[in-house]
């Protein structure tokens, strides 16, 4: 039986998160070849692990590296190509950043952000499109706080607006490419870089009542927005960055300073 995405190669660059992997399973489910990208070889491996266990018949390559340097990105692109001798699907999804006072914040610290937020999928995106052909896809990973202001994480919040707004200026020249390029905007989900929110005492109370669905969200929630981004079921979609979060932009970001300062 044919499926959607037979034939196609697929890099992850962040590709041992909780949602990188997630995301990567259901693109090897539905037949694209994949290259997972990260710092950590081991974490790597452990990911390509779960998705042969998940897809026996899946090609999964792993190549160490680091996202926001430009020649690391260039290799893991390459590798990618190499696999099949085409790239059809970028899903980036590093990202991340502490939570600070706005007032305390040092300018380094939110060139750090924007590096690991925006330059990373920037890296992606300039060097990989010149490996694909009409058709690609690209999804990146933003997040709830790129809409709704967080109180001591506006490095953050800065940063994914950034990506959002990279979003809709690459779909918009990339378009005459026939090249997508969207986002999915989480809220609250499981996941390694999220646990400590979910230890903390009070964060989770916190978060609670601004989720009309009433639950937060699991790395198979993103990744199936990801997927549909990813595949053909969006071939008239680009330029978008929609939210899968449990209705949390209908309300707030919870003021976590009492619960991080108590801690």
């Amino acid at each position: 039986m044919t499926r959607p995405l037979d034939g196609q190669t697929a890099i992850v660059t962040g590709g041992s998160g909780g949602i990188a992997t997630a995301s990567a399973l259901l693109l090897a489910r539905d037949g694209a070849a994949l290259l997972l990208m990260g710092r950590r070889l081991e974490a790597l491996e452990r990911s390509r692990d779960e998705i042969i266990a998940a897809v026996p018949d899946a090609r999964v390559e792993v190549l160490a590296g680091d996202a926001t340097v430009e020649g690391d990105v260039q290799a893991a692109l390459g590798a990618a190509h190499s696999i099949a001798g085409r790239l059809d699907i970028i899903v980036a999804t590093v990202g991340g950043g502490g939570f600070k006072p706005f007032m305390s914040l040092e300018a380094q610290e939110l060139r750090h952000d924007f590096d690991f937020n925006v330059t990373s999928t920037f890296l992606a995106v300039r060097h990989g499109v010149p490996l694909m052909q009409p058709g690609g896809a690209i999804v990146c990973i933003s997040s709830t706080a790129a809409k709704l202001p967080f109180h001591f994480l506006a490095s953050y919040h800065i940063a994914k607006g950034a990506l959002e707004a990279l979003v809709r200026g690459a779909a918009e020249e990339l378009g005459a490419h026939g090249i997508r390029v969207n986002a999915v905007r989480p809220g609250l989900t499981r996941s390694d870089a999220t646990g400590p929110m979910f230890e903390t005492p009070g964060v989770l109370d916190a978060f609670a009542p601004e989720f009309p669905l009433g639950r937060f969200g699991e790395p198979v929630d993103i990744a199936q927005a990801v997927r549909y981004l990813a595949g053909p079921e969006s071939s008239w979609v680009t330029g978008q960055s929609f939210a899968v979060d449990g209705g949390n932009e209908l309300r707030r970001n919870p003021n976590l300073s009492a619960v991080l300062q108590a801690g």
